[in-house]
Protein backbone atom coordinates (compact mmCIF):
# COMPACT_ATOMS: atom_id res chain seq x y z
CA UNK A 1 0.00 0.00 0.00
CA UNK A 2 1.51 3.58 -0.97
CA UNK A 3 2.49 6.20 1.85
CA UNK A 4 -0.36 8.30 1.86
CA UNK A 5 2.30 11.27 2.68
CA UNK A 6 4.41 9.91 -0.20
CA UNK A 7 1.34 9.79 -2.31
CA UNK A 8 0.33 13.12 -1.29
CA UNK A 9 3.54 14.95 -2.99
CA UNK A 10 4.27 12.64 -5.46
CA UNK A 11 3.32 14.80 -8.36
CA UNK A 12 5.65 17.65 -7.30
CA UNK A 13 8.44 15.68 -5.68
CA UNK A 14 11.19 15.96 -9.55
CA UNK A 15 10.60 19.82 -8.84
CA UNK A 16 10.33 20.18 -5.04
CA UNK A 17 13.13 18.04 -3.62
CA UNK A 18 11.76 16.64 -0.35
CA UNK A 19 14.60 16.94 1.74
CA UNK A 20 15.47 20.57 1.03
CA UNK A 21 11.72 21.92 2.12
CA UNK A 22 12.12 19.86 4.84
CA UNK A 23 14.99 21.98 6.32
CA UNK A 24 13.09 25.00 5.61
CA UNK A 25 10.78 27.23 7.87
CA UNK A 26 9.33 30.22 5.96
CA UNK A 27 8.22 33.29 7.52
CA UNK A 28 5.50 35.33 5.68
CA UNK A 29 5.83 39.00 6.80
CA UNK A 30 2.09 40.41 5.89
CA UNK A 31 -0.85 38.04 4.79
CA UNK A 32 -2.51 40.68 2.97
CA UNK A 33 -3.29 40.13 -1.13
CA UNK A 34 -0.26 37.89 -1.81
CA UNK A 35 0.99 37.07 1.40
CA UNK A 36 -1.58 35.16 2.26
CA UNK A 37 -1.35 33.34 -1.18
CA UNK A 38 1.97 32.62 -0.27
CA UNK A 39 1.08 31.01 2.73
CA UNK A 40 -1.30 28.85 1.29
CA UNK A 41 0.84 28.08 -1.48
CA UNK A 42 3.70 26.70 1.21
CA UNK A 43 1.50 24.87 3.43
CA UNK A 44 -0.13 22.72 0.08
CA UNK A 45 3.72 22.34 -0.73
CA UNK A 46 4.33 20.98 2.75
CA UNK A 47 6.37 23.31 4.00
CA UNK A 48 7.14 21.95 7.33
CA UNK A 49 7.18 24.72 9.91
CA UNK A 50 5.61 28.48 8.79
CA UNK A 51 5.55 31.88 10.71
CA UNK A 52 2.57 34.38 9.78
CA UNK A 53 3.16 38.28 10.90
CA UNK A 54 0.75 40.88 10.20
CA UNK A 55 -0.84 43.55 12.75
CA UNK A 56 -4.08 43.80 10.36
CA UNK A 57 -7.40 42.32 10.49
CA UNK A 58 -9.90 41.09 8.26
CA UNK A 59 -11.93 44.51 6.89
CA UNK A 60 -14.94 43.74 3.74
CA UNK A 61 -12.78 44.99 1.36
CA UNK A 62 -10.35 41.98 1.89
CA UNK A 63 -12.95 39.90 0.73
CA UNK A 64 -12.60 40.59 -2.96
CA UNK A 65 -8.92 41.23 -3.28
CA UNK A 66 -7.47 39.08 -0.63
CA UNK A 67 -9.65 36.25 -1.04
CA UNK A 68 -10.47 36.36 2.99
CA UNK A 69 -13.78 34.31 3.60
CA UNK A 70 -16.91 35.80 5.13
CA UNK A 71 -16.75 34.57 8.39
CA UNK A 72 -13.18 35.71 8.66
CA UNK A 73 -14.51 39.57 9.44
CA UNK A 74 -13.07 41.36 12.36
CA UNK A 75 -10.62 38.22 12.22
CA UNK A 76 -6.77 38.90 12.56
CA UNK A 77 -5.59 37.98 9.25
CA UNK A 78 -2.68 35.95 10.55
CA UNK A 79 -5.50 33.71 12.55
CA UNK A 80 -7.27 33.60 9.32
CA UNK A 81 -4.76 32.52 7.44
CA UNK A 82 -3.44 30.23 9.79
CA UNK A 83 -6.83 27.91 10.16
CA UNK A 84 -6.90 27.68 6.79
CA UNK A 85 -3.50 26.83 5.53
CA UNK A 86 -4.07 24.12 8.73
CA UNK A 87 -6.51 22.94 6.80
CA UNK A 88 -4.73 22.47 3.67
CA UNK A 89 -2.41 20.48 5.64
CA UNK A 90 -2.96 18.66 8.78
CA UNK A 91 0.83 18.58 9.61
CA UNK A 92 1.86 21.91 9.12
CA UNK A 93 3.19 24.13 12.27
CA UNK A 94 2.19 26.77 12.01
CA UNK A 95 2.78 30.02 14.63
CA UNK A 96 0.66 33.66 14.39
CA UNK A 97 1.85 36.77 15.24
CA UNK A 98 -0.69 39.12 15.27
CA UNK A 99 1.56 42.47 15.48
CA UNK A 100 3.93 44.38 13.30
CA UNK A 101 7.01 43.07 12.51
CA UNK A 102 10.01 43.79 15.47
CA UNK A 103 13.70 43.32 14.98
CA UNK A 104 13.62 41.09 17.85
CA UNK A 105 11.49 38.04 16.28
CA UNK A 106 13.10 34.70 15.90
CA UNK A 107 12.08 34.37 12.05
CA UNK A 108 12.32 31.27 9.64
CA UNK A 109 15.70 30.43 7.22
CA UNK A 110 13.22 31.31 4.05
CA UNK A 111 11.33 34.79 4.43
CA UNK A 112 8.29 36.19 1.55
CA UNK A 113 8.73 39.77 2.47
CA UNK A 114 4.54 41.16 1.35
CA UNK A 115 4.15 44.55 3.29
CA UNK A 116 2.78 47.93 1.28
CA UNK A 117 5.09 50.58 2.23
CA UNK A 118 8.89 50.80 1.07
CA UNK A 119 10.45 51.76 4.05
CA UNK A 120 8.63 48.64 5.90
CA UNK A 121 10.91 46.68 3.38
CA UNK A 122 13.85 48.42 3.98
CA UNK A 123 14.04 48.03 7.73
CA UNK A 124 13.06 44.50 7.97
CA UNK A 125 15.57 43.76 5.22
CA UNK A 126 17.75 45.24 7.42
CA UNK A 127 17.11 42.87 10.28
CA UNK A 128 16.70 40.07 8.58
CA UNK A 129 19.12 39.91 5.62
CA UNK A 130 22.15 38.49 7.42
CA UNK A 131 19.79 35.46 9.19
CA UNK A 132 18.13 34.34 6.26
CA UNK A 133 19.03 32.01 3.30
CA UNK A 134 16.57 32.92 0.82
CA UNK A 135 14.48 36.36 0.67
CA UNK A 136 11.54 36.91 -1.82
CA UNK A 137 9.62 40.02 -1.84
CA UNK A 138 6.33 40.53 -3.99
CA UNK A 139 4.67 43.86 -4.70
CA UNK A 140 1.75 44.79 -6.56
CA UNK A 141 -0.49 47.70 -7.94
CA UNK A 142 -3.37 47.00 -9.85
CA UNK A 143 -2.28 44.80 -13.06
CA UNK A 144 1.55 45.53 -12.43
CA UNK A 145 3.66 43.25 -10.23
CA UNK A 146 7.60 42.95 -9.47
CA UNK A 147 9.39 39.90 -7.72
CA UNK A 148 12.41 40.26 -5.94
CA UNK A 149 15.00 37.24 -4.73
CA UNK A 150 17.91 38.00 -2.45
CA UNK A 151 19.92 34.01 -2.06
CA UNK A 152 23.33 35.11 -2.98
CA UNK A 153 26.03 37.78 -3.36
CA UNK A 154 25.04 39.28 -6.26
CA UNK A 155 21.36 39.30 -5.41
CA UNK A 156 21.88 40.53 -2.29
CA UNK A 157 23.54 43.66 -3.45
CA UNK A 158 21.02 44.12 -6.09
CA UNK A 159 18.02 44.17 -3.70
CA UNK A 160 19.32 47.12 -2.18
CA UNK A 161 19.37 49.27 -4.69
CA UNK A 162 15.65 48.39 -5.32
CA UNK A 163 14.34 50.00 -2.38
CA UNK A 164 14.00 53.66 -2.91
CA UNK A 165 13.16 56.53 0.01
CA UNK A 166 9.51 56.92 0.77
CA UNK A 167 9.01 59.80 -0.21
CA UNK A 168 9.84 58.86 -3.55
CA UNK A 169 6.97 56.66 -3.85
CA UNK A 170 3.73 57.11 -5.55
CA UNK A 171 1.51 59.46 -3.35
CA UNK A 172 -1.20 56.32 -2.52
CA UNK A 173 -1.57 53.44 -1.09
CA UNK A 174 -0.16 50.42 -3.46
CA UNK A 175 -3.04 48.69 -2.26
CA UNK A 176 -5.72 50.87 -3.71
CA UNK A 177 -6.19 48.73 -6.24
CA UNK A 178 -5.47 45.45 -5.69
CA UNK A 179 -6.93 42.35 -7.77
CA UNK A 180 -6.79 38.94 -6.56
CA UNK A 181 -5.78 37.05 -10.15
CA UNK A 182 -2.73 39.73 -9.86
CA UNK A 183 -1.65 38.64 -6.42
CA UNK A 184 -2.26 34.84 -7.37
CA UNK A 185 0.25 35.01 -9.98
CA UNK A 186 2.80 37.17 -8.12
CA UNK A 187 2.84 34.48 -5.11
CA UNK A 188 3.18 32.01 -7.87
CA UNK A 189 5.83 33.48 -9.05
CA UNK A 190 7.67 33.79 -5.72
CA UNK A 191 7.36 30.54 -5.22
CA UNK A 192 8.75 29.50 -8.85
CA UNK A 193 11.89 31.37 -7.51
CA UNK A 194 11.72 29.32 -4.09
CA UNK A 195 11.88 26.30 -5.91
CA UNK A 196 14.46 26.75 -8.04
CA UNK A 197 16.66 27.66 -5.37
CA UNK A 198 15.26 24.64 -4.04
CA UNK A 199 16.94 22.56 -6.75
CA UNK A 200 19.91 24.99 -7.34
CA UNK A 201 19.01 26.37 -10.37
CA UNK A 202 19.68 29.87 -11.73
CA UNK A 203 17.67 32.54 -10.21
CA UNK A 204 15.61 35.81 -11.13
CA UNK A 205 16.54 38.65 -9.02
CA UNK A 206 14.23 40.85 -10.08
CA UNK A 207 11.27 40.21 -12.41
CA UNK A 208 8.59 42.52 -13.39
CA UNK A 209 4.64 41.44 -15.32
CA UNK A 210 2.43 44.24 -16.53
CA UNK A 211 -0.83 41.43 -17.06
CA UNK A 212 -2.40 44.28 -19.22
CA UNK A 213 0.51 44.86 -21.38
CA UNK A 214 1.01 41.88 -21.69
CA UNK A 215 5.06 42.23 -21.01
CA UNK A 216 7.68 40.68 -18.55
CA UNK A 217 11.09 41.94 -17.66
CA UNK A 218 13.70 39.94 -15.66
CA UNK A 219 17.33 40.98 -15.15
CA UNK A 220 20.38 38.59 -15.65
CA UNK A 221 19.70 34.98 -13.46
CA UNK A 222 21.62 34.84 -10.65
Amino acid sequence: MTNPSQERYSRQRDLVPPERLAACKATVIGVGAIGRQVALQLAAMGIPWLQLVDFDSVEESNLASQGYLQDDLGRPKVQATADLCQQVNHMLEVHSLNTRFRRSMEIGNVVFCAVDKIDVRRLIWDAVKDKVDFWADGRMSAEVLRVLVAHDPVSRKHYPTTLFAAEEAFAGSCTAKTTIYCANIASGLMLAQFTKWLRRLPIDPDLSLNLLACEMSCSPQA
